[in-house]
């Protein structure tokens, strides 16, 4: 029991000093931002530490879970289900440990005749600040399947789950973004504005360029701070 107590205590300070020089995002936003990027990076060993972190920053199991399944729309099954298991294998551990961990709400149940293409193309719109999807063109049009799966699995399937709002969704996607390998950035860059287009304020962003220098990497805060700095 006292190990466990120094553990806490230790990941508190740790966060906690780290937190002081953050002011305009919460900690459970920071939390997400460093599972994400830890998920896409591969590194298992830092995600499991900030995946405890998590738990005690109050999010919940089901919170974390849906963070984690995001992730693969973005860097794909493997990782995905890497950080998955990393999070399962520490559950488990803290159960034996005698810690009680909050499950958290379930997501609202998605009605199975809902029109997928079309929820999804109502989606992308609002992502992208439009009033309706426009037609196909560029790869949307050379590859119809590709722009079928983005509307009625990534915009529809994925999006439609409600226990993650769409602010928090893109977070978590420029978190990937930045944190995997030779992504262009036109599309980190598109998708940090459709993260301040759903809620995020300009301190916020540099909040988060401030978190992946400080507690990912040194290259990718470089590429985070690089892209955002280009939009304004």
């Amino acid at each position: 029991m006292k190990k466990i107590f120094i553990s806490i205590l230790m990941i508190f300070i740790s966060f906690n000093a780290f937190a002081n020089d953050i002011k305009y995002l919460n900690i459970k936003q920071q939390s997400i931002i460093q599972i994400a990027s830890f998920t896409a990076n591969g590194d298992l060993n830092k995600l499991k530490i900030v995946l405890e972190e998590a738990l005690y920053n109050n999010l919940t199991i089901n919170e974390i879970n849906e963070v984690l399944v995001h992730t693969y729309a973005y860097v794909g099954f493997p990782k995905s289900i890497a950080g998955l298991m990393t999070f399962l294998d520490l559950i488990e551990k803290r159960k034996k440990d005698g810690i009680k961990d909050i499950m958290g709400r379930e997501a609202t149940f998605i009605p199975k005749d809902i029109d997928k293409n079309e929820y999804g193309a109502k989606v992308r719109a609002q992502l992208a600040g439009l009033s309706k999807d426009p037609e196909p063109s560029g790869y949307r049009a050379f590859s119809s399947i590709m722009d079928t799966f983005l509307k009625e699995h990534l915009f529809a399937d994925i999006f439609a789950r409600d226990i993650l709002d769409f602010e928090t969704r893109e977070l978590v996607t420029i978190s990937v973004l930045v944190s995997s390998s030779n992504i262009l950035d036109r599309f980190i860059q598109g998708h940090m504005k459709i993260s301040m287009r759903m809620g995020l304020t300009k301190e916020q962003m540099y909040d988060f360029v401030k978190v992946i220098d400080s507690k990912v990497g040194k290259k990718e805060g470089k590429t985070a701070k690089k892209n955002l700095d280009s939009l304004f």
